[in-house]
């Protein structure tokens, strides 16, 4: 088993790559040249004479645009700029701007993190892995098929970072012993497909749940700012409901995926074929489940499963009940209410087995303090600058603005308005980050989609999606950006394999949208709900 450290390792590898995407001059330029255009835009803007706050927060969406697609400082810092311009430039108010940054979304996201943290600390993730892997052979072809179920079904649950970061210490051994027992040059496609197959999994893995990847919580939260008045019509997006259209759209992309990388691309014939001796002696170190691993798979499981039935289920003529329903006060609770109650519990749960290196901590549990500086801050805050763009777009008028100007694409074919959205989004990803890409474009199209008269998660939806389908370029993602420093893939090859699947991503989610979307989101495409024009009505 590599060493846990190597984990550290692989993650410090990624970073200096991920931030070399933006070159020293390259963030200088982004720096002033936001700065010029907010300061353009002030001076000389004037989108509606009446209401000036629209060209003001105009100035203030190019900005965080501006720096966001440059890096020209951390993600993080942008995101809190809505903190002191909204004030400043008397679009929202102190006391209006700072809640928007902390909702029940954001309490979702740590819960479902807590949680992940807890399987990571006591090794359930790496067992999952290996038992999945173990379970589909030794074959080049169906041990790629492994990893990359493995790496999905995690990624599904966890940090695609972290998931990208165990499963490449992982394929790199099984790498590593084909080497020894072939040669380098004899197993460069079984390496690339692995490696390519674990990074484009994590990222796929992600589409299935709300909780797999931050841009699906993003549009979760942003649909609810745009729309006030959705969810009391029964229009709330709810996890179960999400799974039912993402794991048909993961399943369908994760085997497009595979196919193109050992059929297509990355062929390695059987003779290749590992001893399957590696991947049960990885299984073997791990020892017996312990009991500390049976409770958090305990907690894992009765997540889910309390994440997905909460609300009432339709398929097709079958009527699943949501739990929540029977309870006095079900429709108080939410999926973020769920996550933080089990995390709690993992908080309470004591602990028969200390960790090394800290045997003076007598009142061990599951989860204790120290898990909280684990949190990814950075991600939450930049969750919360999406939330303030969000507000500041509906309360200063400039999703109406927006919206009057996009009205004339009413009558347009709904696949053309799909598939232009998805693959817009899916190529400007490969450059930008693919949560601040969703925060700045969300709110675009809720605007444009009241203006053209249908239904706002024709638009949303498939560019939440296309946000996480970015697989040509390291810097697209994490998941890319981690395999890549494993130094063992070019640019070349990953462009390569990553436009063709970018091309499939594209019509999968745009034909999968318009196949099961109506029908799992209650929706009619065509019409404008009048929770939708109500909002759009309003200042």
């Amino acid at each position: 088993m590599p060493d846990p450290a190597r984990f550290d390792i692989i993650l410090a590898m990624g970073e200096p790559h991920r931030k070399s995407h933006h070159s020293n001059t390259a963030r200088i330029v982004g720096f002033w040249a936001g700065i010029i255009a907010f300061a353009l835009t002030l001076v000389f803007g004037s989108l509606d004479s009446e209401h000036t706050e629209v060209s003001r927060m105009a100035a203030v969406a190019l900005l965080m645009a501006i720096w966001w697609i440059t890096d020209a400082i951390p993600l993080a810092a942008t995101a809190l700029l809505p903190l002191l311009l909204y004030p400043t430039l008397g679009i929202m108010t102190g006391k209006e701007t700072a809640p928007v940054y902390f909702n029940y979304i954001i309490f979702l996201f740590i819960g479902g993190f807590l949680i992940a943290l807890a399987m990571e600390r006591w090794n359930l993730h790496r067992r999952i892995a290996l038992m999945i892997i173990g379970l589909f052979g030794s074959r080049p072809s169906q041990l790629v098929l492994g990893f990359m179920i493995a790496t999905a079904f995690l990624s599904m649950w966890i940090s695609n970072t972290a998931t990208s970061i165990m499963m490449l210490a992982i394929s790199l051994a099984v790498i590593k012993q084909a080497e020894d027992a072939f040669g380098a040059g004899k197993t460069r496609n079984l390496s690339l497909a692995l490696l390519l197959g674990v990074a484009y999994s994590a990222s796929i893995g992600g589409l299935a749940t709300l909780v797999g990847t931050p841009p699906n919580l993003a549009l979760v939260r942003i649909f609810a700012l745009s729309f006030p008045g959705a969810e009391a019509a029964g229009s709330e997006i709810a996890f179960g409901q999400w799974m039912l259209f993402g794991v048909p759209l993961m399943l369908i992309m994760l085997a497009t995926t595979w196919l193109i990388l050992t059929r297509l691309l990355f062929r390695s014939g059987d003779e290749l074929t590992l001893d399957p001796e590696t991947i049960r002696k990885e299984r073997d170190q791990l020892g017996p489940m312990s009991c500390e691993e049976k409770m958090v798979a305990v907690i894992f499981a009765a997540t889910a499963l309390l994440w997905i039935f909460r609300k009432k289920l339709e398929v097709g003529s079958v009527v699943i009940p949501g739990w929540s329903d029977a309870l006095p006060f079900g429709k108080y609770i939410d999926d973020g209410t769920i996550a933080i109650g089990m995390a709690i519990v993992l908080f309470c749960i004591p602990s028969r087995r200390r960790e090394e290196g800290d045997e003076e901590n007598s009142h061990r549990t599951l989860l204790d303090t120290g898990v909280f500086a684990k949190l990814p801050w950075h991600i939450i805050l930049l969750f919360g600058g999406g939330f303030a763009l969000a507000s500041g777009f509906k309360n200063s008028g400039l999703s109406e603005w927006i919206g009057q100007h996009f009205a004339g694409m009413e009558g347009a074919p709904e696949w053309l308005l799909v598939g232009a959205v998805t693959g817009g989004i899916t190529f400007l990803t490969e450059l930008t980050s693919n949560t601040a890409t969703t925060e700045m474009i969300l709110p675009i199209l809720a605007s444009i989609a009241s203006a053209a008269k249908i239904h706002p998660l024709v638009l949303m939806v498939p560019a939440a999606l296309a946000a996480s389908c970015a697989f040509m370029m390291p810097v697209a993602t994490p998941p890319n950006a981690i395999v890549f420093a494993s130094g063992r893939i070019r640019i070349a090859d990953m462009a390569k394999a990553g436009f063709i699947i970018n091309l499939i991503s594209i019509i999968v989610v745009t034909a999968i949208f318009l196949l099961l979307g109506p029908a799992v989101f209650q929706i009619d495409p065509d019409t404008l709900p009048d929770w939708a024009r109500a909002s759009a009505a309003s200042p």
